[in-house]
């Protein structure tokens, strides 16, 4: 499913005019309804301050629930890699025939998933999923084919390695699929839009602070950007390379 948080740059732009527009209502339609008095302008910056501070805290959650997430990609993405290489070296355990149609599904598995990581095309991930469906059927069956035959401790070693391959992948998908809430960013938009209102109803002279006024949206709009383009896997400039799983294949096609 498409969704806003995938496109960094939008995120930054859509906050920007919210924030923005948030502060100029603030600036003239709450102060033509009510100016501020001079008596409260103390709880009015109390209440800006405290207000402030919490939308400096929420950011600062999602953005280390962004980097976690993305600590956690790169973390599977250099298990799988560990995975295929060592069940490409198991895979001599087998008898002759059976060890060479398993290296030779292991690279076509190693080329699927480096792809996987390396697509921007939207479109692209269905085929890769389905192709990387099938060639985990292949491997478990070439793998399972010997051990059925020859049940030893050998054999088994060599399907326990298969299925740390299997379940590499499903944890990589999981780790793509766990991104921040919803209702995390609802809440950050919330709060800041309230921050940039009560910013432009505080401001002395709104139509000569017309530039500072943009200082809180800017900034918390690059925040969100941010945010989004770590936690987005696909499609932000801060991306997983799948630099273990390239080194991977090259080692496997030799000098």
């Amino acid at each position: 499913m498409i969704s806003v948080m995938d496109y960094p740059l939008l995120v930054f732009v859509l906050s920007f005019f919210a924030l923005w527009l948030s502060t100029r209502t603030g600036a003239s339609w709450l102060r033509r309804w009510r100016k501020p008095e001079e008596a409260t302008q103390g709880d009015l910056d109390i209440v800006l301050a405290a207000t402030l501070t919490l939308l400096g805290l929420i950011i600062g959650f999602s953005f280390s629930m962004a980097v976690s997430r993305y600590d956690q990609r790169k973390n599977y993405e250099e298990e799988e890699a560990n995975a295929i290489g060592t069940e490409y070296v198991r895979a001599d355990l087998l008898p002759a025939a059976d060890g060479a149609m398993v290296r030779a599904l292991l690279k076509d598995y190693l080329d699927q998933r480096i792809l996987f990581y390396s697509t921007r095309d939207a479109q692209q991930i269905p085929q890769i999923n389905a192709r990387t469906a099938q060639l985990q059927s292949a491997l478990w069956t070439a793998v399972l084919a010997p051990a059925a035959a020859q049940p030893t401790q050998i054999t088994a070693l060599v399907v326990s390695g298969m299925n740390d391959v299997l379940n590499s992948q499903g944890y990589t998908q999981a780790a793509w699929w766990n991104r921040i809430p919803l209702a995390a960013w609802i809440l950050m938009a919330v709060v800041a839009m309230g921050c940039s209102s009560m910013i432009g109803y505080r401001a002395r002279k709104p139509q000569t602070e017309g530039s500072l006024l943009l200082i809180l949206p800017a900034v918390v709009s690059i925040s969100f950007f941010l945010i989004a383009d770590i936690d987005s896997p696909r499609s932000g400039v801060i991306r997983v390379a799948p630099q273990n799983l390239i080194s991977l294949a090259e080692s496997l096609r030799g000098p």
